[in-house]
Order: structure tokens, then sequence, then C-alpha cells
């Protein structure tokens, strides 16, 4: 019987009873506590119209660009579909939008699509795989290590039929064995999962306008639910048939010169935009215990649906005003904390008030005109992504929160008449301003679709984590950077991106960018290293190519350890590595330990006391030297296999033999190190003293070199054709050196052995 049961039998009923009670309140917050738990973002990847990456969309939204532009010639000819009049049948009354570029290009091999099946694959697939996988590596998740993990996958896309559409309706000679899986919307998420080796929950979701808020919602439950132990959430959305912009111009959804006017007074109707988002998930405190970098933190989730309203396309500003309250009450959250809401803001006459409307129910009575609720719509930059729409949204805040700051809303010139703002302590930020407040930053999301479906995210800024280096740890004074692609192009391409990213963040810690770039990255066969000391420096060396470079050999190469001898000590050696890698001091203050029994002075002292170091003489002495030898290449060997190097074959020279055999296995530390101090201590107090020369001969000139002193001098190695080392006494020995000074075809050097 265990001494609970033991201590549970001598209570009462009543106390028994109390403590059952007890443990079932735990267990239930416990469940609570996961139910509504934070999920962190860890990683980001989007394309977005005038923006690759996420550097580049911050920098378009805080410069406040209007990125819409005219149909490009290679989708299709503007002018033939083009008719301002909407009663003109088959003609689209809208000719700009926020078009992507390049989306023809991709590279199927590298996902391991042939170039045939590729023909057939819709560019919605191809955008969510690239971008997947940029924003996968912004997590410093590499792709290769996620085969067989748990990861959900979440797509939302409301034109997840049209290239479908586009290339094989009504005409059925073009259908081929690859049209299904390279059109179906299912294969969105399906095949990012099957080319990731993922197997988490995987689906792909239309709910209109809201599809990609809604696929992080799904995301962030299955999280909670521990479905998943990493989610990838997002949504993509491409126009690429005019036959789409014909069906909304017939709605009398868009507005004819192709912007989003957000809460003006000319509002009428929505600019159309293309894009890709996709954030990187994980539970909070997974994040934080795996020291993932955590960009913001989604609090608290809300979904519904309209239900009846005047329309089934005509939003509900009740069932808004609910989805809001949800998600505030999932966070824990008040209306007071709220800083911003990035709203849907379509820009039309009906729907802005309607939203507006939402938010005055809900925040009106806890912000003022000191405490105002900024409210803003990215839309206004490109349009409205529609499918995509959410995550781009969420993405800006995001951005926003890292920044500190909050972009400007564009377009709005007179304010909506349909809005009382004189009544309301809301402001719509025309110009960048400083994202100002006491507590953390707070922000809601909102995605409202056309389907009926609303959902809304609370985010908060990430967490100040405490990240304190150990007060015996020293910055490292140079660093080994890697990069690797799958040819010699792309590899030149990589390189230049992360120069012209190092050159542009000269203050982010080149220590970071070297590890996530060897640990969160998948490796491919073409590489580069490059050794810096800072991001400015590796950014240079970059750029003139002052690199290794090369490609691995499909068989692994064989790796020797060499431990040295006598000879080879200095001043302060290891020193630096001592100070800065935690896994060389520690196998290092472990020889320290087991040979404070055989040394009267520690190693540590013995090296590292001062400066000046008063101990540097007894280093002259074999009974310290080589136990210190031994146990700095013991350290060094532990350190390289941190590093996941190991040696396939080992060597040592004289003393050196003992660390390499104590690194191969042949025996244990402590009987290495026992073996040592004895070896020095024996050679330091029993043999005769002599002295050793190292010339730079072969054995037959060596031996012409001592013959006069052979009864005293002998070769003691040979260590190459032309490297010979002799010994004998040290008068001897002196006279060589005497005799060999005036000749320059001969190197010599006499070795510091006592």
């Amino acid at each position: 019987m265990s001494d609970l049961q033991n201590r549970l039998e001598k209570l009462s009923p009543l106390q028994r009873a109390a403590f059952a009670l007890k443990q079932k309140q735990t267990e239930l917050d416990a469940l609570k506590r996961a139910r509504t738990e934070p999920i962190a973002i860890i990683g980001m990847g989007c394309r977005f119209p005038g923006a690759d990456n996420p550097d580049a969309y911050w920098e378009l939204l805080k410069n406040g660009v209007d990125a819409m532009r005219e149909v490009p010639p290679e989708r299709w000819d503007a002018d033939s579909w083009y008719d301002p009049d909407v009663e003109i049948p088959g003609k689209a009354y809208m000719r700009e939008a926020g078009f992507l570029s390049e989306v023809d290009r991709f590279d199927p091999q590298f996902f391991g699509i042939s170039p045939r099946e590729a023909l057939d694959l819709d560019p919605q697939q191809r955008l969510l795989l690239e971008v997947t996988w940029e924003g996968l590596e912004n997590a410093g998740q590499a792709p290769g290590k996620l085969v067989d993990v748990p990861v959900g996958v979440f797509i939302g896309s409301a034109a997840s039929s049209e290239y479908f559409l586009a290339t094989v309706y009504g005409d059925p000679d073009r259908i081929t064995a690859y049209s299904y899986t390279g059109g179906s919307i299912s294969m969105m998420a399906g095949r990012l999962s099957y080319v990731l080796g993922t197997q988490g929950p995987t689906l792909t979701m239309d709910t209109a306008c809201s599809s990609s808020l809604v696929a992080t919602h799904l995301a962030c439950q299955s999280l909670r639910t521990r479905e998943c132990e990493l989610a990838l959430a997002g949504g993509v959305n491409l126009i690429v048939s005019p036959e789409s912009m014909v069906v909304l111009s017939k709605m009398q959804a868009l507005s004819p010169d192709g912007r989003c006017k957000t809460f003006d007074a000319a509002a009428d109707g929505y600019g159309r935009g293309e894009g890709c988002g996709i954030v990187v998930l994980k539970r909070l405190s997974d994040a934080i215990a795996n020291n993932d970098n955590i960009l913001a933190v989604i609090r608290g989730l809300g979904i519904n649906h309209d239900g009846v309203s005047s329309g089934l396309t005509v939003p509900n500003e009740m069932a808004q005003e609910r989805v809001i309250r949800q998600a505030l009450e999932d966070g824990n959250l008040t209306p007071a904390d709220v800083g911003y809401i990035e709203a849907h803001g379509t820009g039309t006459s009906l729907g802005d008030p309607i939203e507006i409307g939402a938010l005055d129910a809900i925040f009106t009575e806890s912000h003022s005109e000191d405490f105002p609720l900024i409210v803003g719509s990215v839309k206004t930059n490109f349009g409205h992504l529609e499918g995509a729409a959410g995550i781009a949204g969420l993405m800006k805040i995001v951005l926003a929160m890292q920044h500190k700051e909050i972009p400007p809303h564009l377009h709005l010139k007179e304010p909506n008449p349909f809005i009382d703002w004189g009544r309301l302590p809301f402001e719509v930020p025309t110009e960048r301003r400083a994202w100002l407040g006491k507590g953390p930053r707070v922000a809601g999301v909102s995605s409202f679709g056309a389907s009926g479906t609303n959902v809304h995210v609370m985010l908060e800024e990430a967490p100040g984590i405490s990240d304190k280096p150990s007060a015996t740890d020293a910055e490292r004074p140079i660093h080994l950077l890697t990069l690797s692609a799958r040819n010699d192009a792309a590899l030149r391409d990589l390189a230049q991106a992360y120069e012209g990213h190092l050159r542009s963040h000269p203050d982010t810690p080149l220590a970071d960018t070297c590890f996530t770039a060897s640990v969160g990255r998948s490796h491919f066969e073409h590489r580069l290293a490059v050794v810096a000391g800072s991001p400015v420096d590796a950014s240079e060396r970059l750029r003139t190519a002052d690199y290794i470079a090369g490609k691995v050999s499909h068989g692994k190469s064989k790796l020797a350890f060499l431990f040295t001898g006598q000879g080879s000590e200095y001043p302060d050696m290891g020193r630096q590595l001592y100070e800065s890698e935690p896994v060389f001091r520690q196998a290092f203050l472990r020889c320290d330990e087991v040979l404070r029994p055989f040394l009267d002075t520690p190693l540590i002292e013995l090296l590292y006391a001062g400066p000046p170091n008063p101990n540097t003489h007894l280093l002259k002495e074999m009974s310290y030297l080589q136990p210190t030898l031994f146990s700095l290449q013991y350290s060094l060997a532990e350190l390289w296999k941190s590093w996941g190097v190991f040696p396939d074959v080992v060597m040592g020279h004289s003393a050196g033999e003992y660390a390499a055999a104590c690194v191969a296995g042949v025996f244990g530390l402590e009987d290495g190190l026992k073996f040592i101090a004895s070896r020095g201590r024996l050679m330091q107090t029993r043999c005769e003293r002599g002295a050793m020369l190292a010339l730079s001969v072969g054995e037959k000139k060596a031996l012409e070199v001592i013959a006069p002193f052979a009864k005293e001098v002998s070769i003691a190695t040979i260590n190459s054709p032309e490297s010979v080392v002799v010994s004998g006494r040290p008068e001897a020995i002196a006279s060589i050196e005497a005799g060999l000074a005036g000749q320059e075809e001969i190197d010599f050097k006499l070795l510091p052995i006592p």
C-alpha cells in the first residue's frame, strides 16, 4: 500500500470526500486551461502584392503603399473583358486589382513533383508549397524533420475551383491523369502534408472571405485538444480567370476603380487582391519550453454564423458583436484591454456601418478620447484577398506589434456619413503612428464571410521571456554560417538573400542567424560555409564570395581525430572555449575534479589564473603538462561530438595516445586521467634530463647530422619523410643546434620538453 493510500485510510469519510473533490477540481482546472491555452505564432511566410516576405510586407504597410495595378497582360486581355457598363453581358467593370508577379514560375523538382505533373498543378497549390516552406524556415523548423510528426495543416481558399474550371471545363480533351490532384480543393492541404510527410489533421476549407481565419481558428483548437503538436494555418487566393471578375461585377460587389475605400463616404465596393499567407503555430507552453522565437500570441477565438439577415450575403451586426465577445471571453480579456482592431473593412456602403456598429456595442464604453480604439484595414493597401484576407490582417497585426507601430490606413478622405464618428471613441490612422499602451498590446482581427461564417481572433504581443546567458558564457569571437540548396544557382540566390538580410539587420546576433541556418533548415547537396565575426562581416564575405563551397558526396567520408603530445602548449590555451562553450567547460571541469588528488595546483588555476598567470611556469613540468594536454583534448573532442561530429578513427602522438584511447573507449575518463598523471609524474621525477631537437630532414640526413654525437644523441621519432626529431643529452643537442645555425637548408627547433 502506498504512502498516499495509508494517509487516506486514516481520514474520516468526510475528509476523504473533500480530498476527492479537490482532486477533481484540479483536473477540471487543468482541462479548462488546456481548452483556452494561448497559441504562439512562431513563424510566418507570405506572398502579397508588392511583398514577397514578412519584412517586405512591413515595408509596404508602414510606407502606406497602394499595390493595385492593371491586369497583367499574361493573365488575360483586359480590354476585351472590360466594359464600365455593368449591364453589358460577359464583361467586368473593374480592370485593376492587387496582382502577384511571376505566379507562373515554380521549381517542381524541389518538392519532388515531375515537370509533367506540374503542368496541371493549380498555381495556388504551388504558391502554398513555397510559402509554407518559407514559413517553416522562418520558424526555425526544418521541414525535413517533420516526417511522421503530428503536424496539422489547415488551409482556407475561396477560389478553390477557379483554376480547374478555367483549364478543363468545356474542353474534355485537356483532362489528364493529373487533373484531379492538380485542381481539387482537398489537395491544397493534402499535398502540403504529403510533401512534408506530416501525419496530423489536414483540411482545406471554403467559407468565402473568412476561409483563412477559420483555418487559423481550427488550427488553434486542434493544438488545444492536442490533436497535433505543430500547426500550419493560412490561406491562398489567385485570380486566374477573367470569368471570376465578371461574376463579381454582375453581383455589383466590386469597386470600379479597384480600391477598397474602407470607412470613406466614397466606399462603393471592394477591390480584389491575390496572396498567400501561412503562420506556424505551437501551444505557448511548448514554444517557451523549446525556446522558439515567439512573434505574437493568439489569446482568444470566436466563430459563428450570421443566421437570418436581410440577405444571404448581407452581414448581421448582432452576429458580429457576438463573435467578438466570444473571442474576448475565450482569451480572458476585456474590451478595455484592446487597443486596435483590424477590421474586415471591405469598403462597402452597407458593410462598413454594420461593422462599426458591432464595435460600438462592445468597445465604446471602455474607450475614450484619451484612449481611443484604433481601427484600420489592410484591404486599403492591396484589396480584398477573399479566401486569404483574414491571414493578411492577422499578419499585419503581428508585424505592427513587433515594430510597436500602427501603419496607415489608405483612401480615407471623407468619413462615411452613416457612421457617427463624432460620438465614437474610435480613430482610423491615416498616418503611421507609435502604438502606445501601458500593458501588453492586444488587438483583434475580424473576418466575415459572404457565406455568413464569421470569425474573430484576439492577439497579444509576444511575452517578454527572460533569456539571460550564463554569467560564465562569453560571446564567440567568430561564427560559422552554413547554407545549402539543391543546385548552384539556387545556392547563389540564397547567399545573395542572406547577404541582403545581414546587411539590413546589422543588430541581429550573428550567433542566432547561424544557429537557425544550421538547425532550422533542411540541408541539401550544394553547400557553402562562411566564417565571420559579425553580421556586417558575414554580409561582406557573402557579397565577395569569400567562402568555401562545394557539393557533398553521396558516400560518407571518414573522419579522424588526431591528438597531439608535448610541444603544442601555449599560454591561455583553450580559454575562449572555456569561457564561451558550456560543453567544453563542463568536460574540462570534470577533468579538473578527477585530477585534484594528483595535482597540487588545480587545472583551472594552472591555465586561467590571472592575468598575469602566476602558474605558467608549472606547465614546463611534465607532471602538470601531460594531464593538462589530455584534459584539453578530451574536452575539445566532447565539444565536437556535441555538434554531431564523431570520429571514425582516432590517433595519438606520445602523450596524446592516452587521450585518443580514452575517446575511443579503451578506458574511461577517470582511468585515463590517472594514467596520464602518473606517467607525467614518473617522467618528471625518474627520467634523466634530456633535450629534443626537431629537424626538417629525412632519416638518412638526420643520421649524418648526429653522427659526431652518436653515443649521446639518437633519432627519437620519424614524423614524416622530411621531419625527424632527435633526442639526447642537453649538451650534445646544444652543440648540434649551434652547428646548424649557419645552414639555411635545414630548419630546426628546440622542443620545450622538461
